[in-house]
């Protein structure tokens, strides 16, 4: 099934409309999977195609859809809110790599707390639903003279 089926599933089975604003963020979401939008950013790109709609409607939306659990809010330490869209063929979200030097996240789609979450339910009783691990550092390109950032001034994402 195609993310967009399971999007308009979710919305029908919690008695949601999913209007064609709403429909317009999520495909903005799904076009820009990798690139972690801000709520401003998402707004700038459906701007385009609706130009009467407003921040507010793009905020409230990406909390529906954290409501959801079709996407993940997250902060990557510049404190900025940044929307991630979970996927359906993993059971836990994705992690991330997170450069100190120029701001660039990585997504790492492997799951490798399996064994993790096994101990924690076998020795403590624990059953994890969910999971998030980011790493922060810097990249090998980052400490030489190919960082983006320190020619720049500016971050990449």
């Amino acid at each position: 099934m195609n993310p967009m089926d399971t999007i308009t599933q979710q919305f029908a089975a919690h008695n949601y409309k999913l209007t064609s604003q709403r429909e317009a963020i999520v495909k903005v979401l799904l076009d820009n999977e990798k690139d972690h939008l801000s709520v401003e950013e998402v707004y700038m790109l459906v701007k385009g195609s609706f130009p009467q709609l407003g921040l507010a409607t793009v905020y409230r939306t990406l909390e529906l859809l954290c409501e959801l659990h079709l996407v993940e809010k997250m902060n990557f330490g510049d404190g900025v809110s940044r929307y991630d869209l979970r996927s359906e063929e993993h059971e836990h979200m994705h992690h991330h790599m997170i450069c100190d030097s120029c701001g660039k996240v990585a997504e790492i789609k492997d799951d490798w707390l399996a064994e993790l979450e096994e101990k924690l339910e076998k020795e403590y009783g624990f059953s994890v639903t969910d999971h998030r691990l980011d790493f922060k550092g810097t990249y090998r390109i980052c400490t030489g003279s190919g960082c983006k950032r320190s020619k720049e001034g500016q971050a990449i994402s």
